[in-house]
């Protein structure tokens, strides 16, 4: 049988589409490709105290009133989860900043007596929440019995995560009745929902109210660490909370606030006087670099 150079050239292209059809039915499929790592949180590395020497947020206290953009209030009463007394108020007579660059929380006892006591808690949700790096707050706290300050942290999906789920960060809570003992607490959730907590108490020489103090928390992946004027005194870390979850490393907002009354420390005796006041210098949020 003989064929014609057009007989050859079809049974070529024949051959090749036979080759390339076998080749495409052997070779291996096309691997997936794989995204690339995500970077890591910023500041989630844990470092020295001093480390963090980057502002990133901070209010002094100096622009001759309370700045409405960094922070809000609560308001209202009913005891607020503790049986406390106080009426959170809005007033200048409450909560007002002084020329000199001073926050100033006053817990009050109306002439009136009604309400029974007025305070002020103010807070950054809505408008400044913070993750990782180290936060200071540089005050002056009251005493007296069934007096309550505060400078604490709650998450800041409580909204769609309800305490103690979203967790809460005691950086400094003292009872009155006991100004020597600075106490720091951490809520959080078990894997039923309850609440659990974990607390210490640092005892000082001398009353806390009598001077300015910084308190100090620092927050990196999985671990907290509390610090009273740079000298650490408490680490908290993921392994503490167990199976539970951890919230620890989302966002959170600021709480100041006095509380007067309730489970805490007791009500007020005839040894409280009013006006009790917490003085606040300033609030600072520093990163490493």
């Amino acid at each position: 049988m003989s064929f014609s150079t057009s007989s050859w050239a079809r049974a070529g292209l024949g051959l090749s589409l036979a080759l390339s059809t076998l080749a495409a039915c052997t070779s291996d499929p096309p691997k997936p490709v794989l995204p690339p790592a995500a970077p890591p949180a910023v500041n989630s590395e844990s470092r020295d105290y001093a480390a963090y020497t980057k502002l990133v947020w901070s209010d002094e206290f100096d622009t001759g009133s309370l700045d409405l953009t960094k922070w809000g209030f609560d308001l209202g009463a009913g005891g607020w989860g503790n049986n406390e007394l106080q009426t959170y108020t809005n007033a200048p007579e409450n909560v007002t900043t002084t020329a000199g660059g001073t926050l100033v929380i006053k817990a009050i006892r109306p002439a009136s007596n009604s309400p029974a006591y007025t305070s002020a808690r103010i807070l950054t949700k809505g408008k400044q929440t913070f993750v990782f790096g180290r936060i200071d707050v540089r005050a002056k706290i009251p005493k007296g019995k069934g007096i309550w300050p505060a400078i604490w942290m709650l998450g800041a999906d409580i909204d769609q995560n309800n305490w103690p789920k979203c967790g809460e960060i005691d950086i400094m809570e003292l009872r009155g009745s006991k100004p020597k003992e600075l106490i720091s607490t951490m809520h959080f959730a078990n894997s039923a929902g309850t609440r659990e907590f974990r607390t210490t108490t640092k005892v000082q020489a001398t009353d806390l109210s009598d001077d300015f103090h910084v308190y100090s928390v620092v927050r990196s992946q999985d671990q907290i660490r509390m610090f009273l004027d740079g000298q650490q005194y408490l680490t908290f870390s993921k392994s503490d909370v167990g199976s539970a979850p951890y919230p620890f490393n989302n966002p959170f907002f600021v709480i100041l606030n006095i509380a007067v009354g309730g489970d805490f420390d007791g009500n007020p005796d005839a040894s409280t006087t009013f006006p009790q006041q917490m003085e606040v210098d300033y609030v600072r949020h520093y990163q490493y670099q």
